[in-house]
């Protein structure tokens, strides 16, 4: 305790010793030095009532410890506001410590930010108040920690207090004759500030304004030439102003204090030894608690050199080349150069006037443009079309502390070359987008009709054309290959028109080799009188007519023309004719591609069935459809092949790959599955014949076949497939089944014995059919596309299509062609259904894809008949009483003689030649079949007999009394029969 008294007591006598050497400000700062340093503390402060007469405000006027940024809660103080330590210290006359961040303390000032600013939140302060002769007017604070002083760091805060209390007295009562203004009215850190005031030649003053007594410190009174012992009355500053300028200082001053705002003039003063100067002086009101001015407080300075400085300037400004204005605070235009007057108006009509009532009021923005530079403080530049001469200027906006100057420069040549060039830029931008967008079109395009249509898309719409007409030379004619927005009429003028002679505009270009572009009707008639119609036929009045030149050769002209005359620019000329160099070469590929494409398309429509048969045992639909996109033919292929007993085979296949090699292949193959098919092999044996075809086509030859046979006597369908889809079956009740997903190897890649599956289908029931064209894509595999299909079958609508039709109750031949001829309309619209959604029109599709759906129809059982037969030369008799009983009660009685000789020479053959056991069978469907069968392999073949052979005459006989005959092999032996056409009479069977 002893050492802490010892030590304030040093302090307080350095502060006795330095005191008289220093200023009151630094000497206030090392007695807050001394105080923080005292208590441990963090800053020390010192606020004073240095407001207006009656203002309850303390003022932050000396800090020392922490920046300014760290105190901005403490600035201002009401002393109203107790719980604040400085507030209460000046009120209660005492020490006072109190938290400077808790609930109590923390409270806000007249500015309402938090009294604690950014101090941390153990913050206390201790205080003392400072006194006056009239009490308390001030107080010093230290900002310390959470604990609370010692009753010696107390006694020694109210020390230093008492002894800022004599220096302050002291310096009072300097203050009166130099009228200096007391430091204390300055904020912390004036000291620096005052300094620079007297370096830049400014002082300070202060108007009581209900007294009239105004007071100037020593540098105002050095700036004004004014004695020491001058009369302290505003009158004496009214006499320094020169008379030209009085009115305006006095408009100032009454502006101010009618508006409560600051004040600010500038003007000159006549200093009592006879000199003149220029001054500006600016100042701010003190209100009392009523809002009325008190005091005026304010600076001066020197602005003699500065405005000599701008006269000088002033005079380069108003001659410069560039324009140039200036105006205030209120928008009023305080100077303008030559330049200037000739856009804003003359120096003698507008200086005074708002710059907005002159034809700068009447540019877009620029107000609010100007306005916002001066609230910014920030320079801005951008270009104005001026209204007076409609010229365009870059005008740069200064903000000055008196107003706004404004420098305006005409950019107008700079712009207009600027556009020119950017509009060149534009146009060789555009041309580089054309062809760049037409060059990628036309490499898309296939065929013809592609590249008319790519030109109709992408040359005619920008350049607002309305008609194209593209002729291909050939055979030494211009033929018509694409046109739009042509009449048909004129169309058959100029197709076929030689291709050197009679239509004298074609032909000069197409020999020239260069293009022609005619801007009128007028023009076109002056330059070919001799087609003067043609115009008027053609509807157009405007023409670039362009030869079309691929690989150097001429292959024809492509006219581009339009509704209205029109003169086409060289850059537009330039371009089209470039453009056609592109076009020609497209046209060139397509006219190739049309050429070879027709001659795929004709053989492989060749190599297709042109019409399918149409059995009793089923009613087939086909549809067959090429790739939408790529340019070679497909392999895929079908067919309905009609074989003995009524039975059917249907076939659908698809060579793997694409071209004209794939469309021959497709065509053996269909070629010899007819061969094998007609030699009635079972399907496995069919397609093992078939493999050996595709192997020895070569390695790389693939085919994927799938084979059914359909027996309407026994409803059994026999099938079997290699590498293909299955196949969908649609039962009567219109459930959808699919085979086993799983098929043998394709054809050329696997080996035989190839599988086969029997199913037992019920009349009316449906096979589909179809290539992996239709179920398969690069986006789905093949089982999202079966599954997609059976949808597709099994929605309402496709079980409308796919359930069985009532069968006729006649056996009316023109009754069944009807019954068959509606089934047929519903297949085909189930087939558009299936193709429509499973390839939709807008979908490119890479591979052909071929669909086959039939109608399987039973035959009933009464329509057939069988009886065993001996192995004895009586067998031919009981065949034909057999015969002519059948017939009798079939109601053909017309075929009994012919059927009795056919089936007595088979029975006689196989008596003679085969061995038993022999049967006979007869089937009425469309036709009457007579079938024999026996136990033995061996093939009957006709033989040419002699005039003295006693045989060999039957089977020429079977041949001339049957519509068709033949033999199949059976698990037992073979079969030879008959077919006989039956002549439907209408009775019921």
């Amino acid at each position: 305790m002893g050492r802490s008294h010892s030590w304030g007591d040093e302090r307080l006598s350095l502060l006795s010793a330095v005191g008289t050497a220093l200023t009151d400000r630094e000497v206030m700062r090392h007695a807050l030095d001394q105080a923080v340093s005292e208590l441990g503390g963090l800053a020390g402060l010192v606020h004073w009532s240095c407001g207006p007469a009656g203002s309850r405000t303390l003022r932050l006027v000396l800090a020392s410890g922490l920046p300014l940024s760290a105190l901005g809660g403490w600035e201002e103080i009401c002393q109203d506001e107790a719980p604040l330590a400085p507030a209460r210290a000046v009120r209660d006359g005492r020490f006072v410590w109190l938290p400077a961040s808790s609930g109590e303390a923390a409270g806000v000032g007249e500015n309402g930010r938090t009294a604690s600013g950014r101090l941390p939140a153990a913050t206390t302060v201790a205080s003392v108040p400072l006194t006056g002769p009239d009490g308390p007017v001030g107080a010093l604070s230290v900002l310390t920690g959470p604990r609370e002083p010692t009753p010696e760091q107390a006694a020694f805060l109210e020390a230093v207090g008492r002894w800022a209390e004599r220096r302050l007295s002291r310096s009072v009562a300097g203050v009166g004759d130099c009228d200096e203004q007391p430091w204390w009215q300055q904020r912390p850190g004036g000291s620096v500030v005052q300094q620079s005031l007297d370096a830049v030649k400014a002082g300070s003053w202060e108007w009581g304004i209900h007294t009239g007594e105004m007071r100037w410190d020593r540098a105002g009174l050095r700036l004004l030439g004014l004695p020491g012992d001058y009369e302290r009355r505003i009158e004496s500053w009214l006499d320094l102003i020169h008379p030209e300028d009085m009115p305006r200082v006095m408009a100032a001053t009454e502006k101010s204090l009618r508006e409560r705002s600051g004040y600010e003039a500038e003007y000159r003063v006549r200093r009592p030894d006879g000199t003149t100067g220029w001054v500006q002086s600016r100042a701010h009101l003190e209100l009392d608690e009523n809002g009325e001015p008190v005091r005026m407080l304010g600076k001066v300075w020197d602005t003699t050199e500065s405005r000599m400085a701008r006269e000088s300037v002033g005079q380069a400004l108003r001659y410069m080349s560039d324009a140039f204005f200036a105006v205030n605070r209120d928008w009023r235009i305080t100077f303008l150069n030559v330049e200037a007057e000739r856009l804003v108006g003359s120096a003698g009509e507008v200086l005074g006037r708002p710059l907005w009532e002159g034809p700068a009021g009447t540019v877009p923005e620029l107000e609010d443009r100007c306005r916002r530079a001066a609230a910014d403080g920030r320079p801005a530049g951008f270009d104005i079309r001026w209204p007076t001469d409609d010229r365009w200027y870059h005008i740069r906006l200064v903000p000055v502390p008196d107003g706004l100057t404004a420098y305006l420069t005409d950019v107008t040549e700079r712009r207009t070359q600027a556009a020119r060039r950017a509009e060149a830029e534009r146009v060789g931008a555009e041309q580089a987008a054309r062809i760049s967008e037409l060059g990628n079109a036309l490499a898309e395009a296939v065929t013809t009709e592609d590249v008319v249509q790519v030109m109709a898309a992408h040359v005619l719409p920008p350049f607002d054309a309305s008609g194209l007409l593209m002729l291909c030379l050939e055979g030494g004619r211009l033929n018509v290959v694409g046109s739009v927005g042509y009449p048909r009429a004129f169309l058959s003028r100029v197709d076929g028109v030689p291709a050197f002679g009679g239509y004298r505009l074609l032909n000069e270009v197409l020999g020239s080799r260069r293009p022609r572009f005619i801007s009128s009707t007028e023009e076109y008639e002056q330059l070919f009188p001799d087609l003067s119609g043609n115009p008027a036929l053609a509807r157009k009045n405007a023409w670039a007519v362009l030869p079309l030149i691929a690989s150097g050769n001429a292959i024809g002209t492509c006219t581009v023309s339009f509704d209205e005359p029109r003169y086409l620019s060289p850059d537009e000329r330039t371009l089209l004719t470039a453009l056609s160099g592109m076009v020609a070469q497209a046209l060139a590929r397509a006219r190739l591609y049309d050429t070879e494409h027709a001659r795929a398309q004709a053989l492989q429509r060749g190599l297709l069935p042109r019409v399918l048969p149409s059995p009793a045992a089923l009613t087939p639909a086909v549809r067959y459809l090429p790739a939408s996109s790529g340019t070679d033919i497909g392999g895929d292929w079908y067919d309905v092949i009609p074989l003995s007993a009524e039975r059917v085979a249907l076939v659908i296949g698809d060579v793997m790959g694409h071209g004209l090699a794939e469309a021959a292949t497709m065509g053996r193959l269909r070629t010899a599955v007819h061969t094998l098919a007609n030699l009635e092999l079972p399907p496995e044996e069919v397609l093992a014949h078939l493999n050996e075809v595709v192997s020895d086509l070569g390695d790389d030859s693939f085919a994927t076949c799938l084979y059914a046979v359909y027996d309407p006597i026994t409803g059994y369908c026999s099938l079997a497939r290699a590498g293909h889809p299955p196949p969908l079956i649609v039962r009567p009740d219109g459930s959808v089944e699919c085979l086993e997903p799983t098929p043998d190897p394709p054809l050329g890649a696997g080996e035989p014995p190839f599988s086969t599956v029997d199913l037992r289908l019920p009349d009316g029931s449906l096979l589909v059919m179809y290539t992996d064209g239709l179920v398969e894509s690069a986006a789905r595999d093949i089982d999202t596309g079966i599954a997609e299909c059976t949808q597709v079958l099994t929605s309402e609508y496709g079980r409308l299509l796919t359930c069985p039709p009532p069968r006729p109750r006649t056996s009316d031949r023109r009754a069944a062609g009807r019954h068959g001829g509606t089934d047929h309309d519903r297949l085909d619209r189930l087939c558009d259904l299936l193709v429509g959604a499973m390839l939709p029109t807008k979908r490119l599709t890479t591979d052909d894809t071929a669909l086959l759906i039939a109608r399987l129809h039973g035959l009933a059982s009464g329509n057939t008949a069988g009886w065993p037969l001996p192995e004895d030369p009586v067998a031919a008799g009981l065949a034909r009483a057999h015969v002519r009983e059948q017939l009798e009660a079939w109601g053909l009685d017309e075929l009994v003689v012919t059927t009795e000789l056919l089936a007595s020479e088979l029975v006689a053959n196989v008596v003679r030649h085969a061995r038993g056991p022999t049967r006979l069978r007869l089937i009425r469907g469309r036709s009457l079949i007579c079938e024999v069968s026996d136990a033995s392999a061996t093939t009957p073949r006709i033989r040419r007999a002699a005039e003295t052979d006693e045989g060999g005459r039957g089977l020429q006989l079977v041949s001339a009394l049957s519509q068709r005959w033949g033999t199949r092999y059976t698990a037992e032996g073979k079969c030879i029969w008959t077919e006989q056409p039956i002549a439907w009479t209408g009775a019921a069977p």
